[in-house]
């Protein structure tokens, strides 16, 4: 994903997570009232809630509530309303090594993206509801679970960032954001779709020794990370690079530091 300035024009950003918190057209509920539990799915579905977050994970909430989508990536939806809906889960823990974040590695014999790390999530389902209210909510925890196998009661939602898009698969996507309050077991559900799934710590994200450039030869350039034995790159390098730096967590790296990528990528 290759990024634009930090300044870009006014979006309907802060509208849309507005949606989320207040159920207009779906069933959230106003931020501070959780379903079941201390999850986020609770009895009538996901919610946006920031009740109980570690305090850490203030400034990812805070940059959620003002980033822009130009200052996320210069891919955004088509006008046309073009392209599948789709949603990822960005999922915050707290691991031995302190805040991490939770990544998969997808098969390599995917035709789209295969071999990537990726956060985990997946296209809407009819069943998950509306696209620009709850549906991304839903699409996200449910696809987490079908592909790491973790306990989506175990997630709370936090924030909602814009929606971007991704061109070579025409996806658009809603990155939705997580803390993941009670963690549990995760791994490789499915082999035909998942080679791995892995924590990552946050520490190892800002670690300027872990940061790169990776080049395609088409001559697309974008943020990298060498975290976990896998090359971070693409849509997801991206969108962390963008969070590490508005969350004030990105620390001064090379950026002529360049990591090849092959044609198969």
């Amino acid at each position: 994903m290759t990024h634009a300035s930090d300044t870009s024009k006014t979006s309907d950003t802060s509208r849309t997570y507005e949606r989320y918190e207040s159920g207009a057209g779906g069933s959230a509920v106003p931020d501070g009232h959780q379903g079941r539990g201390s999850g986020s799915q609770g009895l009538q579905g996901p919610v946006v809630s920031r009740d109980g977050l570690p305090e850490w994970l203030d400034p990812v909430a805070r940059a959620a509530d003002r980033i822009e989508p130009l200052q996320l990536s210069r891919f955004l939806p088509p006008e046309s309303g073009a392209g599948r809906q789709s949603a990822v889960l960005i999922l915050f823990g707290d691991g031995p090594a302190g805040p991490e974040l939770l990544l998969m590695e997808r098969a390599s014999q995917l035709r789209s993206h295969g071999g990537q790390p990726s956060f985990p999530g997946g296209a809407l389902d009819p069943e998950d509801g509306d696209p620009q209210t709850t549906g991304p909510l839903r699409a996200a925890l449910r696809e987490a679970e079908e592909e790491t196998g973790l306990d989506p009661e175990g997630v709370q939602i936090f924030g909602v960032l814009p929606r971007l898009y991704i061109p070579v698969s025409g996806f658009v996507v809603t990155p939705v954001l997580g803390w993941w309050r009670e963690p549990t077991a995760v791994r490789a559900v499915d082999a035909a779709e998942t080679a791995r799934v892995f924590t990552v710590p946050v520490a190892d994200l800002t670690d300027p020794a872990n940061r790169a450039t990776a080049v395609h030869p088409r001559g697309h350039a974008g943020p990298a990370f060498l975290v976990e034995s896998a090359l971070v790159w693409g849509f997801t390098a991206g969108v962390i690079d963008r969070l590490l730096h508005f969350a004030g967590w990105e620390r001064p790296w090379d950026r002529t530091r360049r990591v090849p990528l092959d044609w198969h990528a």
